[in-house]
This record gives structure tokens, sequence and C-alpha cells, in this order.
């Protein structure tokens, strides 16, 4: 009995060692930073832009179609240009119509 015991309490440390370190490995960060973001335009939905849509118009949710090529939107970097849209792929710079 004491070995069983022994046993399954190896075993139990085991698995709450293993799942510590998996906690301690996933990509978001634990000291509340918040993770690199970067402009991509042609990506936003109408009115859904973080800023810049062009000549005329304010700020942020000013875009007025979708994809607006001239409207961005912040993503995590290093995937902007990774997104497809039904008009292309999205952009470091600002996309001429």
């Amino acid at each position: 009995m004491t070995t069983r015991s022994l046993s399954l309490g190896a075993l139990a440390l085991v698995a709450l060692t293993s799942g510590a370190a998996m906690a301690q490995s996933s990509s978001a960060p634990m000291d509340g930073a918040k993770p690199a973001m970067e402009k991509c335009y042609g990506v936003s939905m109408a009115g859904k832009n973080d800023c810049a849509a062009g000549p005329g118009t304010t700020c942020a949710g000013s875009s007025k179609v979708d994809y607006q090529g001239n409207a961005w939107k912040f993503v995590p970097a290093g995937t902007c240009t990774t997104i497809k849209t039904p008009k292309g792929m999205g952009s470091l710079a600002p996309i001429k119509a």
C-alpha cells in the first residue's frame, strides 16, 4: 500500500509540474505587456478602422467602404501581409485605388 501511495503521489507531482510548465509557455505575455502591433492598411470593414481613412475624414471609425486602402487597423506584428481580403492582401503602406 505504501508503494502505491508513493507512486500516486509521484504521478500527481509530475502532472502538476507539467501543467505549470505548459502554462508558462503560453504565447500571451504574463507580465501584462501588450504584444507588438503594426498598422495594416486595407483590412478594416467600413467604420471599423483604427485611424487614417483619407482626406476629409476624422480618425477612428471613419472609413466609408470595406477594405478601404487608405484606412488602417492595428494587427499583431508580422501578420498584416498574411491577411487575405476580397480585395487582396493586407499592406504595411496605404493601398492606392
